[in-house]
């Protein structure tokens, strides 16, 4: 993901920007109703109705996808052109986040192969579920709440539906974790997306950081390797850290603090951000508060980075699926297999390293691929078992 300040937007850009927004406006207008509203699905949208709740539809399927970022999707792709049929679920605002994972959060895509000139975030998840919808796929803007992976065929639970599938695929991504504070946010007087950034890798090489002041905000591995990383374009970079020491492994610290371009600021935490002088709508500054002493000291920088981990959308599985100690999905190395035989996970909610778009689109194919063959194991695919 690359991130960049939107100075010009063309009008398909802005119609799709526009067709999202409208979605969760009418998705918050139907939670709102005191009338019992039909959860939403790809293809309509049911008004209100006051007769009494429909029974709970069940659906049968090959493969069951949960997630709505480029693992999701082309594991769709891959199960869909293997006429498995898969059934995806894309979420409704899960995590706090609209259907298409954080790539609906950022800007400009630029590391992504085939875009040349770059594509908003919001438009490259567009074709991703176009694609998937082209092969097949059948998808529902619907949340997976609970699953029973206890015995075959495996159960998922939205609140009107419940799936019953030979293979499942999680692909539910993590979320980077934020701090709020006057500033942090995103609309007005808010800097998200416009010198504010969760991912230093993804969006440090942009030109409004090149040759900048930046701020590195946490303590750990991430935050040591990711200061290190923004000292390629950054003129200075920063780390606050609310503690006097690291959790950092010894290594990490010593790499940072050893850089003649880094420098700790400690017993540290952000109050505020605002604008540069100029109105260009930018990150300009942020005042710092030393927890210590109570003093606000105020530092110019053009860039903040949140570095404080990722929390992984797996508390659905309720302890169904073997997690590490981050709670992220274990799986076998070299596969998308997971504890559970026949389930499968692809993307950030199994990759704690890398964390990129191109990569969870990589394992979204391992996924599916390592899917049809459990299938073919097991009979499932009529006239291709083995």
């Amino acid at each position: 993901m690359q991130l960049h300040v939107l100075e010009d937007i063309s009008m398909s850009q802005l119609k799709s920007i526009l067709s999202r927004a409208g979605a969760i406006l009418i998705g918050s207008a139907l939670s709102a109703s005191a009338l019992n509203a039909p959860s939403l699905s790809s293809s309509s949208v049911s008004l209100p109705s006051s007769s009494p709740p429909a029974a709970m539809e069940t659906h049968k399927t090959k493969v069951c996808i949960v997630g709505s970022g480029p693992a999701a999707h082309t594991a769709a792709i891959y199960a869909a052109r293997a006429e498995l049929k898969p059934l995806l679920f894309e979420g409704w605002m899960a995590n706090d986040i609209a259907p298409g994972g954080q790539l609906t959060t950022t800007t400009d895509v630029e590391n992504f192969p085939g875009f040349p000139e770059g594509i908003l975030g919001i438009d490259i998840v567009d074709k991703f579920r176009k694609q998937s919808e082209r092969f097949g796929t059948k998808i529902f803007t619907e949340t997976v709440t609970k699953v029973d992976f206890s015995s075959k065929p495996f159960k998922l639970f939205t609140d009107s539906r419940t799936v019953l599938a030979d293979a499942v695929i999680v692909s539910t991504g993590a979320v980077a974790k934020r701090l709020s504070f006057a500033g942090s946010g995103e609309g007005a007087g808010g800097f998200w997306n416009r010198g504010i950034s969760a991912c230093a890798v993804c969006d440090g090489a942009a030109p409004i950081f090149r040759n900048k002041p930046l701020v590195v905000i946490g303590g750990g591995d991430s935050a040591m390797e990711e200061a290190n990383f923004l000292t390629k374009y950054g003129s200075k970079v920063y780390i606050i850290h609310r503690r006097d020491t690291f959790r950092a492994s010894k290594i990490m610290q010593q790499r940072a603090l050893s850089n003649p371009k880094i420098e700790v600021i400690w017993n540290s935490s952000v109050v505020e951000a605002y604008g540069d002088e100029n109105g260009k709508g930018v990150l300009g500054g942020l005042k710092v508060k030393n927890v210590v002493t109570g003093d606000v000291s105020d530092l110019k920088v053009s860039g903040l980075f949140f570095a404080i981990g990722h929390e992984p959308a797996t508390k659905f599985l309720d302890g169904q699926l073997e997690l590490d100690e981050d709670g992220y999905v274990v799986t076998k190395p070299g596969t998308t297999k997971t504890s559970v035989v026949g389930v499968f996970a692809a993307g950030d909610v199994q990759d704690k390293k890398y964390r990129q778009a191109i990569i969870a689109a990589g394992t979204g194919c391992m996924a599916a691929l390592d899917a049809e063959h459990y299938l073919q194991e097991i009979g499932s695919q009529e006239g291709k078992s083995d």
